[in-house]
């Protein structure tokens, strides 16, 4: 595999396509950067190919991908170091508008260049060092996060080209050509979204991160309304899933900070939680769910409370995932008194601290 640098490069490359309108998505992502350590990242049109085979979806994307490549990866760019180049081409800007591959060369593939390079950069920038105006440009690249709602098995079953015989419709099928043999019909499980239940912390201490992880909140929403709850932890317990639920993201934030009367206060982990699974989760909310707390960890109270509630959710849950905007910062290890209590109940803790982050986040979650 490519070093960090490298992967993030390419990672930053199949952003930039997706942005551009191709359909790009995490598991393309992955086969592109697999296929990169695979074939060498030395050789310009090595690593063409290996995009071109992965992360185009479908003919129309090709004209895109060629434009984004080539402004991303330049002849001169010391990131590939090939041993033979091809002749440079002609880029047109991002806004991947047609253009007349006779035509000369303009400033617009080095624009294209920048605005690429800095929207990878703000992908991997922690938000809490943002500044207003770099607070703004995250928070309109959070409609490009793919989102994969999880699935379950249904006890009910649907026919399939392959799985269980299904006796009923192939003895029908028979009795349809008067008893002729015929072809074997097959059924199987049907897959239906499985719940999604945040649990964002709005402390004084999760200030900076509170804003993003609802933005994050609300694209969830968005790609599955009636299956994702979103609750808030503070000194109370604050259900907000309406709030998410409304259309633009600043009207939904703006609806959630006037619902919850707890904003940027005190935080109370292990009786909140309590109240979470005496209130929600026993009560059929958390069961069979994918269960995402977004915390620092830091608790006031008896960190031994909040391992019991957070075991007690695992008993209930399908998957327990903890994001932690400090998991993200080099040489963290989760040994503070909240993190400790609760890591051997976790089926996953991760980083939550940026729009790359982020990302990684929903793919865990859609696992």
């Amino acid at each position: 595999m490519p070093g960090a640098d490298g992967v993030a490069i390419f990672v930053g490359f199949a952003q930039a396509l997706r942005e551009a309108g191709a359909g790009v998505t995490a598991d393309r992502t992955q086969a592109f950067v697999e296929a990169v350590s695979v074939l060498g990242a030395d050789r310009r049109r090595d690593v063409y190919w290996a995009g071109r085979a992965t992360l185009c979806a479908e003919p129309d994307d090709v004209a895109t991908y060629d434009k984004v490549f080539a402004a991303w990866f330049s002849p001169e760019d010391p990131r590939l170091r090939t041993r033979s180049q091809p002749p440079p081409r002609v880029v047109v800007q991002a806004g991947l508008e047609d253009a007349d591959e006779g035509g000369t060369g303009s400033g617009d593939d080095q624009q294209v260049a920048m605005i690429a390079s800095r929207t990878e950069t703000l992908r991997h920038r922690d938000v809490a060092s943002l500044s207003t105006s770099e607070r703004a440009a995250v928070a309109r690249m959070f409609e490009g996060l793919d989102v994969r709602v999880p699935l379950r098995r249904s006890p009910r079953r649907t026919p399939h080209r392959r799985g269980d015989l299904d006796p009923t419709r192939t003895l029908r099928d028979q009795l349809r050509r008067a008893g002729e043999p015929g072809p074997l019909r097959f059924r199987a499980p049907r897959r239906r979204p499985r719940r999604v239940v945040l649990l964002v912390d709005v402390s004084g201490s999760m200030s900076a991160y509170a804003d993003s992880l609802l933005r994050l909140a609300h694209r969830l929403v968005s790609a599955s309304p009636r299956q994702v709850e979103v609750f808030t932890l503070g000194t109370r317990l604050t259900r907000v899933t309406a709030a998410m639920r409304l259309r633009d993201a600043e009207d939904a934030l703006a609806a959630a900070g006037a619902t919850v009367p707890d904003w940027s206060g005190g935080t109370r982990l292990g009786e909140v939680l309590r109240a979470f699974v005496d209130r929600w989760g026993q009560r059929g909310m958390a069961r069979g769910a994918v269960v995402v707390i977004a915390s620092d960890g830091w608790e006031r109270g008896d960190p031994v409370l909040l391992g019991d509630q957070v075991q007690r959710l695992q008993r209930l849950a399908y998957r327990v995932l903890w994001a932690n905007p400090h998991r993200g910062r080099p040489g963290y290890a989760p040994v503070q008194g909240g993190i400790a209590a609760v890591h051997p109940h976790l089926d996953a803790l991760v980083a939550g601290h940026s729009l790359a982050a982020f990302q990684a986040l929903l793919d865990e979650v859609g696992r």
